[in-house]
Formats: structure tokens, C-alpha cells, sequence
């Protein structure tokens, strides 16, 4: 089976700065590999032979890096944006997107097997596939609960909630585009509420593995220090 990807590299990685003044966030690197190669060596051992890249910050630099994707023997070519589009409405500029494709955030260090996440998606016929990640929230305060009158009715020391979170990797059939409006800035959350409007939900899957964005300095660090020890679980070299 043939896969394609699609991944959204155009942010300016504002969170990261100063480090982004002179690199865009997807080249930033982790170990010896920026994290944007880290993604692509992955989708390659996943068997994705054709990869676009969707740009506008500092494009050229990341162009100059990956060029046609020769070096790593996959396709790699570019979708560039000369405005900011927002997650989904960048895919619109890509005009020979298959029936079923990933997408996919440049700056996340995951050990999700690409390759099951693809075809799970494609088996099931849904119209969107998000992967999830379960994550825990702790609130340092104790937490009181009043009536309508203000009268406490309930305390609680310290609770923890848990959430199901988006891990910016997503599986998408063709029919999804024809809720896209035709041009202009298009994000996931309005996707997802547009989706649930038409009553034609998302699938969610869960995944219980590594997953880290690197879009903030302390994750970005944690990344640095946990990629070498943890290396054997992201890439196959």
C-alpha cells in the first residue's frame, strides 16, 4: 500500500524563541537529527513513499535541508503558503492528495507506529482519525464547590482530571476536504465542530506510547535529554 503524508512545517515556533530567531522549530535538533528528519526517517520505516511539506516560515531554510528527499530515498516536495492558513486550510493548496493521507504537526517526538495508524484508518472507513493521548491535570488548590446562594457544598484537596488531548497526528479521507472552505484560514478545532455539525464525528484512537511537542523550551529540553537513552524507540538506524 501506498502512503502518503502531509507535514505542517509553516509555524514561526514563537514559544520556542529565541531559539527559532535563527531556525525554524521543525529543524531544531534532537540529538543528532533535527526533529523534522527524526519524523521523516520514521515515516519512511513506515513505508510512506511521498512526503509534502507544508512551509512558510523560514521556508527556504527547510527546503535547502530536505531538497527533493533523494538523500533519504523517499519524495519530498513542498506546499508553500503565503499567508498563514491555519492546520487544515494549508491543505488546500495541495491538489493530488490521495483518498486517505496523514497529517501531521513537525515538531513531535512520538514512537506511534505510523504504519497501523494509517491502515486502521483506511480499514475503518472513517472520515477523520485523530490520535490521542491520555494526559493528567493536577490543580494545586484546594477546590471548593458552592451552591447558588455561595454556600460551600463540596471541597476538593488537589484533584487530578484526566483528558484525552490531540496529538497533532491525524488520518484524513478525501471526504473530509469537501467541509473545507474554499480558501482562507481553516483550523482543527473548526473542522471538528464542523464535522459534528454535519454529524459525521472523528474517530478517536487512543495511544498509550511516547508522545512530546517540543513547541515550549521545558518540553524541548526534556526531548534533548530523553531522545539519546530512548533513541532505539524512534528510530530503527
Amino acid at each position: 500500500m501506498s502512503r502518503r503524508a502531509v507535514i505542517l512545517a509553516g509555524g514561526q515556533g514563537t514559544r520556542l524563541r529565541p531559539y527559532t530567531v535563527v531556525l525554524p522549530k521543525p529543524l531544531m535538533p534532537i540529538g543528532e537529527y533535527p526533529i523534522l528528519e527524526v519524523i521523516v526517517r520514521q515515516l519512511i520505516s513506515a513505508d510512506f513513499t511521498h512526503i509534502t511539506m507544508a512551509v512558510n516560515h523560514q521556508a527556504e531554510i527547510i527546503k535547502a535541508f530536505f531538497q527533493d528527499g533523494a538523500k533519504w530515498g523517499v519524495r519530498i516536495d513542498y506546499s508553500l503558503e503565503d499567508r498563514p492558513l491555519g492546520t487544515m486550510g494549508a491543505l488546500n493548496l495541495i491538489r493530488d492528495l490521495p483518498d486517505n493521507f496523514l497529517v501531521m504537526n513537525g515538531d513531535i517526538l512520538t514512537d506511534l507506529d505510523f504504519a497501523a495508524f494509517h491502515d486502521s484508518h483506511v480499514h475503518r472507513g472513517d472520515i477523520f482519525t485523530i490520535s490521542a493521548k491520555n494526559r493528567e491535570h493536577r490543580i494545586d488548590y484546594g477546590v471548593l464547590d458552592t451552591d447558588q446562594q455561595g454556600m460551600l457544598c463540596g471541597f476538593r484537596e488537589k484533584p487530578v482530571a484526566n483528558y484525552q488531548v490531540s496529538m497533532g497526528v491525524y488520518m484524513l479521507s478525501s471526504r473530509a476536504i469537501a467541509h473545507f472552505p474554499s480558501e482562507g484560514a481553516y483550523g482543527f478545532d473548526q473542522l471538528m465542530l464542523d464535522l459534528l455539525a454535519a454529524k459525521k464525528p472523528a474517530f478517536v484512537r487512543p495511544f498509550d506510547g511516547y508522545w512530546l511537542d517540543i513547541g515550549r523550551p521545558d518540553d524541548y529540553a526534556l526531548a534533548i535529554e530523553e531522545f539519546e537513552s530512548m533513541r532505539h524507540k524512534f528510530l530503527n538506524d
